[in-house]
């Protein structure tokens, strides 16, 4: 939803990323070029712990504790699933268009990916995994790479990497909350 428009969700199934490395976050060294994040939090401890943030990632829980609207053509436990994230008011909000790109789904290792899609005002991908270590410590690991995607982001500039900081801050912090509930 956005100002006189409303997107939907079929509209972006078969969008072309906006970036050429998808998959870039699923392991090793994130692609050159692009702003870079790699973040890892201990949120919790213990296998409940693990399978309460694992679901709440699954379930877009992390968006929505940013404060972003979610719609979504199916869960984001399943690779090419489309999300529409509105960040700001209803009717002046902005349209966050992504899809997932892959999928980890191990005893000790759950989370996905998406990738930026046309309309998004980054192009890029972030990671979103939580890890159950040997020790019982749960960790959430936020990856990420992007560059300024459209003429307002550009203009923004050091604004735009701010709100996303406070938007990484905020899936952590609600992962957090899911895994110790």
């Amino acid at each position: 939803m956005g100002l006189l428009r409303r997107a939907t969700l079929d509209r972006f199934t078969d969008a072309p990323f906006t970036y050429p490395e998808v998959g870039g976050t699923r392991s090793g060294a994130l692609p050159a070029g692009y702003h870079l994040v790699e973040r890892s939090h201990v949120v919790g401890s213990g296998r409940e712990a693990f399978d309460r943030a694992a679901a709440a990632v699954f379930r877009w829980d992390a968006q929505r504790g940013a404060g972003l609207r979610i719609r979504a053509d199916g869960p984001a436990s399943t690779v090419g699933t489309v999300v529409l994230m509105t960040a700001g008011l209803q009717r002046l909000g902005l349209d966050v268009p992504c899809r997932v790109v892959w999928v980890v789904d191990e005893p000790d290792r759950r989370g996905f990916a998406y990738g930026t899609l046309p309309g998004h005002p980054e192009s890029g991908e972030e990671s979103f995994v939580v890890r159950l270590l040997p020790d019982g410590g749960v960790v959430y690991e936020l990856r990420a790479f992007s560059g300024l995607g459209t003429r307002l982001s550009r203009l923004g500039g050091p604004v735009s990497r701010r709100v996303q900081t406070l938007a990484l801050d905020r899936y952590v912090a609600a992962i957090r909350a899911a895994a110790n509930r």
